[in-house]
């Protein structure tokens, strides 16, 4: 059982920064690959970013490529999304996940992949 725990959220004005973290319990961490996702008032959750295991992997949304970083401390049980040159389209709520890369090796995209979810926190981009 892994629990996800996100912080970071907040409000920021467009071409802004924010880093999100997300802390993970139990010691297999590094046996999850984690992903970012997020869910935009009115609509579906979508995929933001995931990272391997090791973290020497990584995979971006079109939307966010070049703009957010996602990384991994596995020391800490933690993984970040540093993003920059917020848009007022980055508004949502945005979820840290986990999957289990013993069953799910690959950079999934997809959300039912992902088997345990934090709470999320909200970010807000203002223009």
């Amino acid at each position: 059982q892994v629990q996800l725990v996100e912080s970071g959220g907040g409000l920021a004005q467009a071409g802004g920064s924010l880093r999100l973290s997300c802390a993970a319990s139990g010691r297999t961490f590094s046996t999850y690959g984690m992903g970012w996702f997020r869910q935009a008032p009115g609509k579906e959750r979508v995929f933001v970013a995931t990272i391997s295991g090791s973290g020497d992997s990584t995979r971006y949304a079109d939307s966010v490529k070049g703009r957010f970083t996602i990384s991994r401390d596995n020391a800490k049980r933690t993984v970040y999304l540093e993003m920059s040159s917020l848009k007022p389209e980055d508004t949502a709520v945005y979820y840290c996940a986990a999957r289990d890369s013993a069953l799910v090796p690959w950079l999934s995209v997809s959300d039912g992949n992902y088997k345990f979810w934090g709470q999320g926190t909200l970010v807000t981009v203002s223009s």
